[in-house]
């Protein structure tokens, strides 16, 4: 999804037929031993843990199944089985070539067809950055499969507006010029009307050149992003535009790059090796379908009518914790907490206080036993 550390790269530079083994190279540390599981026409490398009632944990760009490796052993202890696919595209799961592969009726399918595999009637999806766009849609298009949603950093703005909050379109116009987002516009056309050619997520309609120059060093790019940087959102607005509007020049990445790191060196390992397995162009094929995600999703009523708990980010720039505020007209039964100095990568930034959280809400709304 979007957030400002992935700016920091773009802008300076289960049944016995479903199951086969996962490559020992694909094993990540400190996750249950994953195995392919067959859903929707693919397969999914899933980990999994505990027992009792069912949460999926939905990762986000450029993640895995790995990033909710300080989660699942947690949420497993407390009493709830724990269920964490790569998702389409990344790490060891299949990655179909078609662009319109990746939109969202496949990619809420390919959850459908988890549970199914799985004998599950229904579960709690919790889901960061894409991953957690991913969550809000499931109980908007397989209502009858979702028990509750947990949005991590990622808060659910109908009919895929997100890209257009007046918070970050107020930060990308020129001064003084006022921009209303029409619900009736294709979002990234309306987009084009704000941003500059060069902001990274119209880089990624058109063209492989974003793919590529993440591509040539998996390891300089996945560090450029998980970074936390030392920033408040009155901060980065501040910033030179082609910045602060998310534009990308393709230059190298600097010596020295702003902010701390998020990962270990043996974290950034393991991410750094699968993603040169795949590539990124499978994962950037999800914000390939913005627009036809947009188009199915005008027919659909965008009220969420399950338990939902809404983590924000304090200084999260692009998704904003003032971005909830606006949530309880289609989330009614909504609980929301704001974590803070923590910035995009809550799961892995703050995962004690994230636990600490989820499991409250959990063992409230759905317990144990």
């Amino acid at each position: 999804m979007i957030h400002s550390t992935r700016r920091a790269f773009l802008a300076g530079a289960a049944a016995a037929g479903f199951v086969n083994a996962v490559p020992a190279f694909a094993r990540a540390p400190a996750m249950p031993t994953p195995r392919y599981i067959k859903t929707n026409g693919i397969r999914l490398s899933v980990h999994e843990a505990g027992a009792g009632p069912a949460i999926v944990l939905l990762h986000g760009f450029p993640g895995l199944a790995y990033s909710w490796r300080h989660q699942v052993s947690a949420l497993a202890a407390a009493g709830y089985r724990v269920i964490v696919p790569d998702l389409r595209g990344y790490g060891r799961s299949d990655a179909p070539a078609a662009v319109e592969s990746y939109d969202i009726d496949h990619l809420t399918r390919d959850l459908v067809g988890l549970l199914n595999a799985l004998h599950l009637e229904k579960a709690v999806f919790m889901g960061h950055d894409w991953g957690g766009i991913l969550a809000w849609q499931m109980p908007l298009l397989h209502a009858d499969r979702v028990a509750g949603v947990i949005g991590i950093n990622t808060p659910f703005i109908p009919h895929w507006m997100l890209w257009l909050h007046p918070d970050l379109v107020a930060a990308a116009l020129p001064k003084g010029r006022r921009f209303v987002a029409d619900l009736r516009v294709d979002p990234v056309e309306q987009m084009r009307q704000v941003y500059s050619p060069n902001m990274y997520v119209l880089m990624f309609q058109s063209g492989k050149a974003a793919d590529q120059a993440m591509d040539r060093d998996p390891r300089g790019t996945l560090r450029a992003s998980y970074r936390k940087n030392l920033m408040t959102n009155a901060a980065w607005d501040k910033l030179e535009p082609e910045v602060a509007n998310m534009e990308y020049y393709g230059q190298p990445l600097p010596e020295v790059l702003p902010g701390k790191d998020v990962l270990t060196d043996s974290e950034l390992d393991f991410y750094s090796g699968e993603f040169a397995q795949t590539g990124f162009t499978p994962a950037i094929n999800w914000y390939r379908n913005l627009s036809r995600n947009w188009r199915a999703g005008l027919a659909v009523d965008q009220t969420i009518r399950v338990p939902s708990l809404m983590l924000s980010a304090e200084h999260d720039v692009v998704l904003r914790p003032s971005m909830v505020d606006g949530m309880k007209d289609v989330v009614p039964d909504l609980e929301r907490h704001v974590v803070q100095d923590c910035w995009h990568w809550l799961p892995e930034e703050k995962p004690e206080e994230l636990n600490r959280l989820a499991l409250s809400w959990l063992r409230r709304r759905f317990p144990p036993g």
